[in-house]
């Protein structure tokens, strides 16, 4: 029986394409929450995303010690994931087997969120406690259509935010006085890396591959790029430098050399007029996804939902409205709900309140069975 009683101390490890997120909560309540920013350049010092770990984990220790704490003080230690295999939704128990394959990214994508499952296993092997994980980048919903690239062999998979996506669109349904599982969503997640989906059905049924080069391009990715082009470039560069282009050196970072939101939109308002063709493209883009998700839904939606640390800027907003207002409602939620996501629901599984799941070392789409696809 689970003690109901204990005041259960963790460790939020969040990170992202441009920042780490640290938050602290003992119970319910979120005493500590920290958003350290990465510059581009900083990372890009670091020729591959695992090479990140050293320099994330002292940032870590560095921010807990500001703040009088140590990570022995921490019963658990909880972590956003990707890069394994795809998962199903649910809190997971972290083990040497998720940690390797996040590590080799068996799942076929280099999201920064993997650093999260690592930096939380890393931590509770040398504290000896329990790390978790739940809702990675790459739990897998998407229905069949989504799936066909028009390459035999070749398959799209669930390479998003998901993370936060549900927890907002959970949210917003709250909010409407309806289970999640009875509305159709479009969730916009709009930061370092941009991803938009479909929702139906408590089910996220479709989105961009945002790391993978699919949507807009974002402060640190390219986005869709036409094939022939991408090929004129790769024979004039490398393939490891458009790998680097998907999460860490293309948007903002290629045309300016900076991931900081904040400085190409003060160049626009400055009236830098190539800052702004830049940004206004990116509102854009965002628009056509949002239409794109909305035909998936038939355009039966309840809600487009904004969320992201890039709704600080109000025109993105008006852009977006703009343009995609006819399509259904839109609302908006600054920032993120994912230090929320992450600690609750570890949370129910330590009071034995919800299961906790095993990873399984095998994906949970793995082909179309009996169809030579």
């Amino acid at each position: 029986m689970a003690d109901t009683e204990k005041i259960w101390k963790l460790l939020i490890i969040n990170p992202g394409s441009t920042s780490t997120k640290i938050s602290v909560y003992e119970n319910e309540t979120s005493v500590l929450e920290k958003s350290i920013f990465h510059d581009a350049p900083e990372l890009l010092k670091y020729p591959h995303v695992n090479l990140q770990i050293p320099f994330r984990y002292q940032v870590i220790v560095d921010t807990l010690k500001e703040e009088g704490m140590d990570p022995s003080d921490f019963d658990v230690f909880v972590g956003r994931g990707g890069s394994a295999y795809s998962q199903p939704e649910g809190v997971t128990l972290v083990d040497d087997r998720l940690y390797r394959d996040t590590e080799a990214a068996v799942g076929g994508s280099e999201h920064p969120a993997k650093l999260g499952v690592m930096l939380a296993w890393e931590f509770a092997k040398e504290y000896g406690r329990n790390a978790y994980t739940l809702n990675p980048t790459n739990t897998e919903e998407f229905c069949d259509y989504a799936r066909l690239t028009g390459i035999k062999g070749i398959y799209r998979y669930s390479h998003s935010h998901v993370l936060n996506q549900k927890a907002v669109a959970e949210y917003h349904a709250r909010k409407l006085g309806k289970a999640y599982q009875d509305c159709r969503f479009i969730v916009a997640h709009i930061d370092g890396g941009i991803t938009v989906s479909a929702h139906e059905h408590g089910r996220m049924v479709d989105g961009n591959m945002g790391a993978d080069g699919e949507g807009p391009f974002s402060p640190t990715r390219i986005g869709s790029v036409p094939l022939p082009a991408l090929l004129d470039y790769i024979e004039a560069h490398s393939i490891e430098d458009v790998r680097r282009m998907l999460t860490r050196s293309g948007g903002f970072v290629s045309y300016f050399g900076t991931s900081d939101s904040d400085e190409i939109h003060r160049r626009m308002e400055e009236g830098d007029r190539a800052a702004e063709l830049v940004w206004n493209t990116m509102i854009y883009r965002i628009c056509k996804l949002i239409g794109e998700m909305s035909t998936v839904l038939c355009g039966r939606v309840d809600a487009i939902l904004l969320t992201g640390g890039l709704l600080r800027f109000q025109d993105l907003i008006d852009g977006i409205e703009e343009r995609c207002g006819w399509i259904a409602p839109v609302s908006v939620y600054p920032g993120e709900m994912e230090q929320d996501a992450l600690a609750l629901p570890v949370l129910k599984a330590l009071r034995e309140q919800t299961p906790v799941l095993t990873y399984s070392g095998k994906p949970v789409w793995d082909g179309f069975d009996g169809l030579d696809l």
